[in-house]
């Protein structure tokens, strides 16, 4: 399910970050592109209020596509265009605490998500992730019976002869 997201409606809600941070946005796209990962194909579309001057404005990757608007207002009124255009409403989900493009969302059949309840799946999605990451990188690798008997046929070992 592609979801559309309000993205400094979301980052107020996000623990550990902050409207006030110069990167918050980069911040928020990397939690999102790895919440991207755990859902391959995964469609995630975040609008973000105003770009600032020298910040970098090309943080699409991943899953993820960002888009900058010149003002709040143009934000919120960039959403509902969106939202007005998705061609499979029932398809979409739109993450937001705003009322208004809430109502937008509703009005077109679009799932609507509350910012806060995102915020969590967010955050237990990157803490899944990096535990998964851990046991992979603790998990010795095992061979397949398949190569061993392959390399003991390489090396010239014999199939008895291994096992003492």
């Amino acid at each position: 399910m592609p979801l559309l997201i309000d993205g400094h409606n979301l980052i107020a809600q996000m623990p550990g970050l902050h409207l006030s941070d110069a990167d918050d946005e980069a911040q928020l796209v990397l939690l999102l592109r790895k919440y991207a990962a755990l859902r391959r194909g995964r469609t995630i579309v975040v609008v973000f209020d105003r770009g600032v001057y020298g910040h970098p404005q090309r943080l699409d990757g991943y899953g993820v596509t960002c888009v900058f608007a010149r003002s709040p207002q143009d934000a919120d009124a960039h959403l509902i265009r969106r939202i007005q255009a998705i061609t499979r409403p029932r398809e979409w989900t739109v993450v937001t605490a705003d009322r208004q493009i809430a109502q937008a969302a509703i009005a077109r059949g679009v799932r609507v998500l509350d910012s806060r309840a995102f915020a969590r799946t967010l955050l237990q999605s990157a803490t899944s992730l990096r535990r998964q990451q851990r046991a992979d990188a603790e998990k010795p690798e095992q061979a397949e019976h398949s190569d061993i008997e392959e390399w003991l046929r390489l090396f010239g070992e014999e199939d008895g002869e291994h096992a003492q």
